[in-house]
């Protein structure tokens, strides 16, 4: 089965509408959460969401802060700023959406979590030490995670407790090892220093790996941002990748 996995939306419907052209017929739809935050168009993510085929999808830190589930005080006064505006504009409809997912879940040999095993809502795997502890917390031999919006492939070594870091750059494809952490990237809001979009393609059956990476047009969502009001830091970042 050909699995379309992405992370981190981020209210970015033209990054969005991108990675679903270019990824093209899939099987499945595996989002490891974050639809909502950062970006001006949090409906038009949600909707465009929860219609694609055989969907799985979780809720990420930021779709909690905005349904009330997680306190906005958790969060840095710029990203407190765009939590109340986008709260303001999500509807009824999404909102309930966003209510009924949850932040992990397990599918055959698979583990999705938003964070992290071992915190699924907010701890990020950012470094080998981190990944390293999280190998105890999840029996399947795979594991995708996103949150640090970082494209990242973390996985035991001969079965011991050591983790090796891969990065897997757009067009490379990897088998994976048994026991392995992976970090699809980002749609809205890469931090990777490339600006474009990051998904992964996932074959369930051949147990690949292959990270992808497609322009969009920054210039029309960051005007779309400056006349919503939001941070300029937040507008500024969508052309650094960072």
């Amino acid at each position: 089965m050909k699995v379309l996995i992405m992370s981190d939306i981020h209210g970015n419907r033209t990054a969005l509408e991108a990675v679903i052209v270019t990824a093209g017929a899939v099987d499945a739809v595996w989002c490891l959460g974050d639809i909502i935050g950062y970006g001006p168009d949090p409906n038009d993510c949600v909707s465009i969401i929860r219609d694609l085929p055989n969907l799985v999808c979780l809720r990420g830190n930021h779709d909690s802060a905005v349904i009330g589930l997680t306190e906005k005080t958790r969060f840095n006064h710029s990203a407190q700023e765009v939590l109340e505006w986008t709260d303001d504009q999500l509807n009824p409809i999404h909102r309930q959406y966003l209510l009924e997912l949850s932040p992990q879940v397990v599918i055959d040999d698979v583990t999705l979590a938003h964070g992290s095993p071992r915190d699924p809502v907010w701890e990020y795997i950012m470094d080998v030490y981190t990944a390293t502890a999280n190998f105890d917390y999840f029996s399947t031999p795979y594991c995708f995670v996103g949150h640090s919006h970082l494209p990242v492939m973390y996985y035991m070594k001969n079965g011991k407790e050591l983790a090796a870091v891969n990065f897997v750059y757009p067009g490379e494809e990897a088998r994976l090892p048994e026991k392995t952490i992976i970090n699809p990237g980002s749609v809205g809001q890469p931090r990777d220093h490339d600006p474009r979009a990051a998904y992964t393609i996932f074959d369930t059956v051949e147990k690949t790996w292959g990270q992808y990476r497609v322009a969009y047009d920054v210039a029309e969502v960051q005007d779309r941002m400056t006349k919503a009001g939001l941070p300029v830091e937040y507008i500024q970042r969508l052309d650094l990748g960072w």
